[in-house]
């Protein structure tokens, strides 16, 4: 029997694995990140991967380097046949990719060539994309640059946020895994190679990222908005203190002179803020520094706030 070792470490990864194992398949060992410090408390956690390959008695592995020559001779001991991988969080070595007989494969959350990296889902909204989808290929040393075996789209739904596209991707993972394995395993795929000059780039959002820019379209902003909830958050300041905006509604045909950022209405549910063109956002789910997230009724039940008040500047730059 196939002797498979799965390689995932969040939540993004669970489905996949739970798929593999309730079709069958032999799995003899799941590598995983090590478990870190999470929260207020830094409270010790364990990757969402690991706790589902505990449920199901599978040997754990968490290398925190896997080319590490140790812990590279622990997942070799496993004697793979097929190593699966999805969202492991690190790139493997080329003796790990040449061990097993049916190769190293991995589930990636983009329609390959495009978004190469770590955060596909997130950017896939932020350049307000119609649709997404899954690639299933065979790893390279180069980052989500191997060979391609089977793909899946995904329609984004306007009014989808990272935490949904997520869900709807993870899965179409664990199907298009299920659709993959059997011809795979019986040498009937043809590997397609990926057209490197149509490549774009994913890489891992960075704090200057989050900060919102109200000269951009009221439509890149709502893509902002949704591009980064619920993590890490896209955020602006006002009266020089951070507030994380979770959700916001395009406001069309706004008709008023006021500069990017400005204040031009108080709703009953939330906030208009100007923007770079005549699509406004209305603020409905905010976050004022150091309280909770709450809506924009409830915010503005507390707020000082008023129309010509602007949103994006700190302190620093008044």
């Amino acid at each position: 029997m196939t002797r498979i070792v799965f390689m995932g470490t969040p939540d993004f990864s669970v489905p996949v694995l739970k798929r593999v194992i309730n079709e069958g398949y032999n799995v003899v060992g799941v590598v995983t990140q090590p478990d870190r410090p999470k929260g207020r408390k830094k409270t010790l956690t364990p990757p969402p991967v690991k706790v589902e390959a505990e449920k199901q008695n599978i040997p754990v592995l968490q290398p925190e380097k896997i080319r590490d020559k140790k812990e590279l001779e622990k997942v070799l001991a496993l004697q793979p046949d097929l190593v699966v991988t999805a969202a492991f969080g690190q790139i493997l070595p080329n003796e790990l990719l040449e061990a097993p007989k049916h190769g190293c494969i991995n589930v990636h959350a983009s329609l390959l060539p495009e978004l190469r990296g770590g955060a596909p889902i997130h950017y896939s909204i932020l350049q307000g994309k119609k649709k997404t989808g899954i690639t299933i290929m065979y790893m390279a040393e180069k980052l989500d640059a191997g060979d391609i075996l089977t793909q899946a789209e995904v329609e984004i739904d306007e009014r989808d946020h990272v935490g949904t596209l997520h869900d709807k991707l993870s899965a179409a993972g664990a199907d298009l895994l299920s659709e993959t394995l059997p011809p795979l395993l019986e040498g009937k795929l043809t590997p397609q190679k990926q057209d490197h000059e149509k490549a774009t780039f994913a890489s891992n959002i960075k704090r200057e990222q989050e900060i919102i820019d109200w000269t951009k379209s009221g439509e890149d902003i709502y893509n902002h908005i949704r591009g980064l909830n619920p993590w890490p958050v896209a955020y602006t300041y006002l009266n020089g203190q951070v507030v994380k905006i979770w959700w916001g509604e395009k406001m069309t045909g706004s008709k008023h002179t006021a500069q990017p950022g400005t204040v031009i209405g108080i709703d009953s549910d939330g906030i208009v803020v100007s923007t770079g063109n005549t699509t406004a956002i209305k603020i409905t789910e905010l976050q004022p520094s150091g309280k909770k997230k709450m809506n924009g009724e409830d915010f503005l039940r507390g707020a000082q706030i008023q129309a010509g008040d602007k949103l994006g500047e700190s302190h620093e730059e008044k």
